[in-house]
């Protein structure tokens, strides 16, 4: 008798384990689901970064204003986000040259600041800062 109710214990307890083991997996399963979904919040996404009235889009590889896409260059828009993402920090041409172009390009080059100028011109001019001496940078500097 002890050991058919051992035996039913263990089963059950096994039982158990394997539905406990399921409902885990069902739940890691909604997790991961859940943060492949990206949560809005005021209209703006993770893959979204509000920069004044410009919203970068890293998804669909594009700035809006107001929910009408601007036309950027490919180099245009990969410093745009690149500053984006570096908003509150002084960014140096070298740095910039490095993250932009291939390890051979002319660093003494003015491609940079023409760069910078295109963009201003499409995007306004106060969304660019330039730091003389130091670089661009975007939004408020950290103190």
């Amino acid at each position: 008798v002890q050991r058919q109710a051992a035996a039913v214990v263990e089963t059950q307890a096994e039982q158990h384990r394997v539905a406990g083991q399921r409902q885990l997996r069902a739940e890691h399963r909604a997790a991961r689901v859940e943060a492949h979904q990206v949560p809005c919040r005021q209209g703006v996404c993770r893959h979204q970064q509000a920069i004044d009235d410009l919203v970068l889009d890293t998804r669909a590889m594009q700035v809006t204003r107001d929910g009408i896409p601007i036309s950027l260059s490919p180099q245009e828009y990969r410093l745009f986000a690149y500053l984006a993402h570096q908003r509150g920090r002084v960014v140096s041409q070298m740095e910039i040259t490095e993250h932009l172009y291939a390890q051979d390009f002319e660093r003494e080059s003015n491609s940079i600041e023409v760069l910078v100028g295109r963009v201003r011109r499409r995007l306004g001019t106060d969304i660019i800062k330039t730091r003389r001496g130091f670089g661009y940078y975007m939004g408020t500097l950290e103190e």
